[in-house]
């Protein structure tokens, strides 16, 4: 008999509940809008809801579950089912588990969703078949899940692996962490497309204006990479940083976990090796382990958007170890 789980990838902008079959496949996905601010209790239903209609457009039954799993933004107590808070949710200990399974039915596990994407790429992605991994998103901030002998590891107050919020330029730009420098206020698709920004701003007449039809509001993380593949030299220097950027955090997360896989996800990384050869070539510069036998493999991730989904429908597999 055929297992199967349900993922929920909660998000700012859409929920997302996906069945997951014991080969970790989604099967089939259902998406809702988020519509923040919204008290908890309509975000709870809102996620049962999802629930409810991918079970029903599978032609299965909470009968045929294991349990649910659900990936949220915040400072996730695993153990609890509480999550401390979630600043841009607004919401403090949010007793998410327990609401969740009186509305369900259910058994449900709840894990950052950072966590839950790793564990996704660790399972079934580009990090399978490792013991010690990492796996990093450059999106709109930079995120971060760290899987240390096949466990997800969130430090003592579940709020590790924040990634994006070590420095890599002191007293550099102010992050909304509160701090300044942070590497995603560099090496982030946001960082990058504000950059571009600014450097089209100071040069007028430079091609990518070209590329956006002379508006400034369609300027993405792409744009630099465009302008780079047409031959345009402001382009190549931003990109240029860019990857120093990105190396540099790399590089630290190198040297203090040396992991056998670092996994880089997100939109950017779609630029695939036009932006991790360069990279590679960086950090293996860097790297303290650098004379070493066995090197750190930098690849990109596999899952995208579906990393979260099935990272969080097998998190009941980590409370067996």
């Amino acid at each position: 008999m055929k297992k199967y789980t349900i993922g929920v990838d909660l998000g700012g902008t859409t929920i997302t509940a996906g069945i997951v079959d014991e080969e970790f496949k989604v099967l089939h996905k259902c998406t809702c809008d988020t519509d923040l601010p919204q008290p908890e209790e309509v975000i709870e239903e809102k996620i049962a809801n999802l629930c409810r209609q991918v079970l029903v457009e599978s032609n299965l039954t909470l009968d045929d579950l294991l349990w649910v799993g659900i990936g949220t933004p915040g400072s996730v107590n695993s153990k609890t089912g509480v999550v401390d808070f979630n600043a841009n949710f607004g919401y403090y200990d949010w007793e998410l588990r327990d609401h969740m399974e009186k509305r369900l039915g259910c058994k449900v596990y709840i894990e950052n969703d950072a966590n839950a994407a790793a564990y996704g790429e660790f399972i079934a992605g580009g990090a399978r078949g490792a013991k010690y991994a990492v796996v990093i998103t450059l999106g709109t901030g930079i995120g971060g899940g760290i899987i240390i002998d096949g466990k997800i590891f969130a430090g003592f107050n579940y709020a590790g692996a924040e990634l994006g919020h070590m420095v890599i330029q002191k007293d550099g730009r102010p992050c909304m962490c509160g701090r300044n420098g942070c590497w995603e206020k560099y090496a982030s698709a946001r960082a990058l497309a504000e950059d571009t920004k600014a450097a089209m701003l100071s040069h007028p007449k430079n091609m990518m204006w070209q590329l956006v039809d002379g508006d400034i509001t369609k300027v993405g993380a792409k744009t630099a990479f465009d302008g780079m593949a047409a031959g345009d030299e402001l382009a190549t220097q931003l990109i240029n940083k860019f990857v120093e950027y990105v190396a540099c955090g790399l590089t630290n997360v190198v040297n203090i976990f040396q992991p056998e896989i670092i996994c880089i996800g997100g939109g950017v990384s779609k630029q695939g090796e036009v932006l991790l050869a360069p990279v590679r070539k960086l950090v293996n510069w860097e790297d303290y382990a650098r004379d070493g036998k066995r090197r750190v493999t930098i690849k990109p991730a596999e899952l995208f958007n579906d990393a979260g989904v099935v990272g969080a429908a097998w998190l009941g597999n980590q409370e067996k170890l």
